[in-house]
C-alpha cells in the first residue's frame, strides 16, 4: 500500500521507534525525531521485562494502604522529591481519585485488553524489522521471597490478582535449587510465570527497530522539539535550532516530556516523571538459563542481558530532568551484596523517568480539537511491554480503520 500522507513521530524511545516502523511499513512517509540522548529515557535502562501479568492498576485501595511502609525513608522503594511537590502534589490528587474501587476496576479491565498479546505483537514487529533472532525471549520470569511469611503474603496477593494471559505455578525444590551458588541463601519460596518474557537488552531492541525503519525508507532527524503546532489541516514540529518539520500528521511520543508539548495545544496532562534506577555489571555469574527474577520483598528485579547483569528498583516522583539521587544506587547495590550476587564494585549506573499518568493508563489517540496531532505516551512501567501493541493501534488509526470502542477510554481528553 502507498499513501501520500507524511507523518512525524516525536520521540525515539521504544514506543516512538515502534510507531515509526509500523507507519513506514504501512506505506506512509515518516520522519522520526530523535533528541539523540538514548540514556535519558526509560527505554535505555529498564529491566527489559515484557510484563503481560501486570493487569492490576497501581491506583487502588491496596496501594494506598501499603504506601507509607514502602517509603524510601523507611527502607522501601517509594520516594517523593520534596522540592518537586508542585509537580507531584496535583498529580497525587488525581491518583487518589483513580484509586476508588470502581475506577480501579475500570483500569484493570483496560489494562487486560492492552495486555492481551504483548509477546505476539513483539513477534510481529521484530519480523517487520527483519531483526535478528533472540531479541525477544518468551522465557517467563520468577518472583521469589526470602522468608516464609513474605511468601505467604506474596502468594496470597498473586492468587487474588488479575494476570491476564500470563499464568504462574509455585516453584518446586528444583526451581529454587537453581539459585544455589548464585545467591548466598536459597529463596524461601517463589512462583514461576509463563506467558511473559524479556528482551536481550532494551537498547539493542530499539536499535533493531530503527534499522528496520531506515531500511524501509524512514528518515531520522536529530533535534530537541520545542513545539508541535497545528497548521490548517496539517501540523509542524519546531526544533530548538529553529528548523521546522512539516507533516500531514504528527505523533507525540516523547515519554515523560510529552506534557510540555501538549500544554500549548490546550491539553492539561497529569503526567509525572516516575524515575527508576538501575545498575549493570559486565562481570557476574548469573546463569544464562536463570530467568529474570523479582525479589519481591526487596522490591528488586535482576535480569541477565547480552551486555551484563542488570538490577533495577525504585519509584521516585518528581522532575524527570533532575539530577539523580546516588542513595538509590547505593540502596540497590546493598541489596545485591546482601543477596550474595556477584557484581562489579563500580557498575554502570543509570536513572531515567517512566512517563506516568495519574490513572496509570497510557494516553493513545488523536486530539479532538486538532485531528492532525496524535499521541502515545504515559505507559508507566509498561513502555517496553506495550510498545509493539501501541504501534499496531496507531497504524490502524493512520489507515482509517475502525478502532475498538474501549480505546476511547485512553484518550487524553479523559483528564479534562
Amino acid at each position: 500500500m502507498t499513501t501520500s500522507q507524511s507523518w512525524a513521530v516525536v520521540g525515539c524511545g521504544l514506543v516512538g521507534a515502534a510507531i515509526a516502523l509500523r507507519l513506514q511499513a504501512a506505506g506512509f512517509q515518516v520522519v522520526l525525531i530523535d533528541r539523540g540522548e538514548p540514556r535519558r529515557g526509560a527505554s535505555f535502562g529498564n529491566i527489559g521485562h515484557i510484563a503481560a501479568e501486570q493487569c492490576e492498576p497501581m491506583p487502588s485501595p491496596a496501594t494506598l494502604k501499603s504506601a507509607v511502609g514502602r517509603l524510601f525513608a523507611f527502607g522501601g522503594p517509594l520516594d517523593f522529591r520534596a522540592r518537586d511537590v508542585g509537580l507531584w502534589g496535583p498529580w497525587a490528587l488525581r491518583f487518589l481519585a483513580a484509586s476508588r474501587p470502581t475506577a480501579a476496576a475500570h483500569g484493570a479491565e483496560l489494562l487486560a485488553r492492552l495486555l492481551q498479546d504483548p509477546l505476539g505483537a513483539w513477534g510481529r514487529l521484530t519480523a517487520l524489522a527483519e531483526a535478528p533472532e533472540g531479541l525477544i525471549r518468551p522465557t517467563g520470569h520468577a518472583v521469589v521471597w526470602s522468608t516464609p511469611e513474605a511468601a505467604r503474603r506474596g502468594l496470597q496477593a498473586w492468587r487474588a490478582a488479575r494476570t491476564g494471559s500470563a499464568t504462574f505455578r509455585p516453584m518446586e525444590a528444583d526451581d529454587l535449587a537453581a539459585y544455589d551458588g548464585v545467591l548466598a541463601v536459597r529463596p524461601s519460596s517463589g512462583i514461576r510465570f509463563s506467558g511473559t518474557g524479556q528482551v536481550s537488552e532494551p537498547q539493542r531492541v530499539r536499535d533493531a527497530l530503527l534499522r528496520g525503519f531506515q531500511r524501509l525508507g524512514g528518515r531520522v532527524v536529530h533535534g530537541d522539539v520545542t513545539a508541535v503546532r497545528p497548521v490548517a489541516e496539517a501540523a509542524e514540529v519546531v526544533l530548538a535550532d529553529g528548523a521546522v518539520v512539516d507533516a500531514d500528521k504528527v505523533v507525540v511520543a516523547a515519554g515523560a516530556w510529552s506534557a510540555r508539548l501538549m500544554a500549548p495545544l490546550g491539553v492539561r496532562v497529569p503526567l509525572i516523571g516516575e524515575r527508576g534506577y538501575s545498575v549493570q555489571s559486565a562481570a557476574h555469574d548469573w546463569p544464562e538459563d536463570l530467568p529474570l527474577t523479582v525479589f519481591e520483598d526487596r522490591a528488586l528485579a535482576v535480569a541477565r542481558f547480552d551486555g551484563g547483569l542488570r538490577a533495577s528498583s525504585h519509584v521516585e516522583f518528581g522532575d524527570p530532568s533532575a539530577a539523580p539521587d546516588p542513595r538509590k544506587w547505593r540502596h540497590i547495590e546493598a541489596h545485591l551484596k546482601a543477596l550474595g550476587v556477584v557484581f562489579a564494585d563500580t557498575p554502570d549506573r543509570w536513572c531515567g523517568p517512566r512517563p506516568t499518568l495519574a490513572d496509570y493508563l497510557p494516553a493513545i489517540g488523536r486530539l479532538q480539537a486538532h485531528p492532525a496531532i496524535h499521541y502515545a505516551f504515559g505507559h508507566q512501567h509498561l513502555g517496553l511491554t506495550l510498545a509493539a501493541s501501541t504501534a499496531e493501534i496507531l497504524e490502524q488509526m493512520a489507515l482509517g480503520r475502525p478502532a475498538p470502542v474501549w480505546l476511547d477510554a485512553l484518550r487524553i481528553e479523559r483528564f479534562n
